[in-house]
C-alpha cells in the first residue's frame, strides 16, 4: 500500500502542476500597470497579487526579475513583462553564457506556470545611460539567442523601452524622425524587432510635454479631454487631426519608423500616466488631473480605435504606475504616480464607464474567495472535504435543509466553504488558492438568505498577510515554483491519498 500510495502522491503532483501551466490566448488590445518597489513599505508578493486580481488587472510589468513576485503570479494567469536592470547589461551584452544564465533563472525557472510575455532589456537606456548604447542591440540579441535555445523565442518577446525625447521634431508628427546620432543602434534595433515580430516598447508622456512647451499645448489636449475642432492640432502635410497629445507622439513614433523604412513594427507603449501630488512648481499635478488622464488612458486604449495615422490598431498601454512610491529619489512628483497607496487603497477611483471592468472596482470593497471558474468537480470536492474537515469552518450552513445548501451543487457549497475559510484567515490571499480551484473576487456570492462571511465583516483586502514566501527585491526565492504549494494542495492531496488508504 505504502508504493500506491506514493505513486498516488507522485502523479497528483504532476497532474495538478500541470493543470494550470497553460496561458490564456491573447485578448488584442488591454491595458497594463507598472509596479515599481521604492516603497517604505513594499506590500508582499500576495499581496500585490490579491491586488491585481481585485481590480482584474492582467498584465503587469516588473523592473525587474525578483522572484517572490513571479511565484506570486504563477498560475493566476495574469501577464507579465520581466526586465533586466540597466545595470546589469554591461554583463549580458558581452557574454553569451550571462544571458543565457539570466533566462536559465528569470524566465525558464518560472514559465510556463507564470505566464512572462516579454522580457524589457534596460529602460530608456540610450537616453539616460548613453555609454551602454554600444551594447544594447548586443544584449538583447543574447537574450532572445537563450530563448531561442529553449523554445521560447515564439512565446517570449524581447525589447527595450525608449524615451520619446529619442524622437525629434515631433510636430507635426509625420515630420518626426529619431535622433540621427543613435542612428546606428536604433536602425539595428529596429531589425531586430521586425525579424522576430517584437514591437517597439516607448514611454509616452503627455504630462512632461506638456509641462516643457510653456503653454503651446493645452492641458485639455494633454488630458485627453474632448476640445472643439478648432482647437486641435492639424498637421500640414497630412492634413489629419490630434484631438490628443498622446495620439500624436504614438504617430510620431511610426513616422520615425517609417523615416527609417520600418513600416510594419507594432508600438507597445510601457508607461504613460499622470502624477496626482506635487509641489507649487507643478500645479497641474493633482488628483483631478490624475483621475482625469488615466481615465481617458482606459477608454481610449479599450475602445481599440488606435491612432489617426493607424486607425483600428490597438496601442495596448502600461499605466505608470501601481503603488505610489514614498522613498523614490527626486521630487514630490516622481513618487506620486500610483493608483494605490502601499496598503491598498485607491489614491482616486477611476471614472470608468464602458471599458470593461479593468481597474473599475474600489479596493475598499470586500472581496471573496470562490470557486474558479471551469475548475475539476473532483478537485473542487477534495478542497470542500478539507476545509469542511481539516480546515476546521462550520459547514453547517451548507448541509441539507440549512440556509445555504441551496443550490446542493459542488461549486456552491465549495464557494461557502472556501469564503469562510479566507475570512477566518483574515483575508490571507494565500489561504484562496486550493491549488488554483478557488481564486479572490470583489462580486459577493451572497444570495437570498444565504450570507457569506465577507458581506458580514469589513476586513480590508491585502491588510493582514503574516506568511514566509520570498518578498519583493529578494535575490533567491529559496524554492522552486514547481515545489511552491499552497496550504490547500497538501490538503487536497491528504483527503486522496486518506480516500485511497480508507480503499484499502
Amino acid at each position: 500500500m505504502a508504493s500506491l500510495l506514493h505513486l498516488l502522491l507522485s502523479l497528483s503532483l504532476l497532474v495538478l502542476a500541470s493543470a494550470s501551466s497553460s496561458p490564456p490566448a491573447d485578448e488584442g488590445a488591454f491595458i497594463g500597470v507598472n509596479m515599481g518597489t521604492d516603497l517604505s513599505d513594499m506590500p508582499h508578493p500576495t499581496q500585490v497579487v490579491a491586488l491585481l486580481k481585485a481590480q482584474q488587472i492582467r498584465h503587469i510589468r516588473l523592473y525587474d526579475a525578483d522572484p517572490g513576485m513571479l511565484i506570486a503570479l504563477a498560475n493566476t494567469g495574469i501577464k507579465v513583462i520581466i526586465s533586466i536592470p540597466n545595470d546589469q547589461l554591461l554583463g549580458i551584452g558581452q557574454s553569451n553564457s550571462t544571458a543565457a544564465n539570466w533566462v536559465k533563472r528569470n524566465v525558464i525557472a518560472h514559465y510556463p506556470a507564470t505566464t512572462i510575455t516579454a522580457i524589457s532589456v534596460g529602460s530608456e537606456v540610450l537616453t539616460s545611460l548613453l555609454n551602454a548604447a554600444p551594447i544594447l542591440v548586443s544584449a538583447i540579441k543574447n537574450v532572445h539567442s537563450a530563448l531561442l535555445s529553449s523554445n521560447l523565442d515564439r512565446l517570449i518577446k524581447v525589447s527595450t523601452p525608449l524615451s520619446t525625447s529619442l524622437i525629434l521634431d515631433p510636430f507635426p508628427p509625420s515630420q518626426a524622425f529619431f535622433n540621427r546620432s543613435l542612428n546606428s543602434v536604433i536602425v539595428p534595433l529596429l531589425s531586430f524587432l521586425q525579424s522576430t515580430n517584437s514591437y517597439l516598447m516607448i514611454n509616452v508622456y503627455p504630462y512632461y510635454d506638456y509641462m516643457q512647451s510653456n503653454g503651446v499645448i493645452p492641458l485639455d489636449y494633454a488630458l485627453f479631454k474632448p476640445i472643439p475642432p478648432n482647437k486641435e492640432a492639424v498637421d500640414a502635410n497630412t492634413l489629419v487631426r490630434y484631438s490628443n497629445a498622446f495620439d500624436a507622439m504614438v504617430d510620431a513614433t511610426y513616422f520615425a519608423m517609417e523615416f527609417l523604412n520600418f513600416t510594419n513594427i507594432p508600438v507597445l507603449v510601457t508607461e504613460s500616466g499622470w502624477p496626482s501630488k506635487a509641489d507649487t512648481k507643478e500645479p497641474d499635478a493633482t488628483l483631478d488631473n490624475a483621475n482625469t488622464y488615466n481615465s481617458n488612458l482606459i477608454r481610449h486604449v479599450l475602445n481599440k480605435t488606435g491612432t489617426p495615422k493607424r486607425p483600428g490598431i490597438a496601442v495596448s498601454t502600461y499605466i505608470y504606475e501601481l503603488y505610489n512610491e514614498d522613498t523614490k529619489l527626486g521630487s514630490l512628483s516622481e513618487k506620486s504616480w500610483g493608483l494605490f497607496n502601499a496598503n491598498g487603497d485607491p489614491v482616486y477611483i477611476l471614472r470608468l464607464t464602458n471599458s470593461g471592468s479593468v481597474l473599475a472596482n474600489d479596493t475598499t470593497n470586500q472581496t471573496y474567495c470562490t470557486a474558479r471558474e471551469g475548475a475539476d468537480p473532483k478537485m473542487l470536492q477534495a478542497a470542500l472535504d478539507w476545509a469542511c474537515g481539516p480546515g476546521k469552518i462550520d459547514c453547517s450552513p451548507i448541509k441539507q435543509g440549512e440556509v445555504c445548501y441551496e443550490p446542493d451543487s459542488v461549486v456552491a457549497h465549495a464557494n461557502y466553504a472556501f469564503d469562510t475559510y479566507y475570512h477566518q484567515t483574515g483575508n490571507n490571499p494565500e489561504a484562496c488558492n486550493f491549488n488554483g480551484v478557488a481564486s479572490i473576487t470583489t462580486t459577493d456570492p451572497s444570495h437570498g438568505t444565504c450570507v457569506f462571511s465577507g458581506s458580514r465583516g469589513n476586513s480590508r483586502n491585502g491588510t493582514s498577510v503574516n506568511i514566509t514566501a520570498p518578498s519583493a527585491n529578494s535575490t533567491s526565492s529559496g524554492i522552486r515554483s514547481d515545489l511552491y504549494y499552497s496550504r490547500g494542495l497538501w490538503s487536497i492531496l491528504t483527503v486522496m491519498i486518506l480516500n485511497v488508504a480508507n480503499i484499502l
